[in-house]
């Protein structure tokens, strides 16, 4: 992992470009980090849907069962 300055990667961007092909790199500018990776390394890490995505409802449908424990709740006091 390697953390440089925005002024520095702009002087040696290729230099951090290759070496970001070979580890990670962090921008640093004022208070905020960015990093700096290759693009077909995201794919990766992206799941693919499974047998839970039957059981997913929608946010609709979560709202509803929402309102119907609530009123389970105040409806006991």
């Amino acid at each position: 992992m390697t953390v440089v300055s925005s002024k520095e990667f702009a002087i040696n961007d290729d230099k951090y470009f290759d070496l970001a092909m070979k580890e990670q790199v962090f921008v640093q500018r004022d208070n905020i980090m960015f990093i700096v990776t290759k693009a077909n390394e995201n794919k990766k890490k992206r799941l693919k849907p499974d047998n839970e995505l039957q059981r997913a409802i929608t946010g609709d449908e979560l709202l509803e069962r929402v309102y119907v424990s609530l009123d389970k709740f105040f409806d006991k006091k």
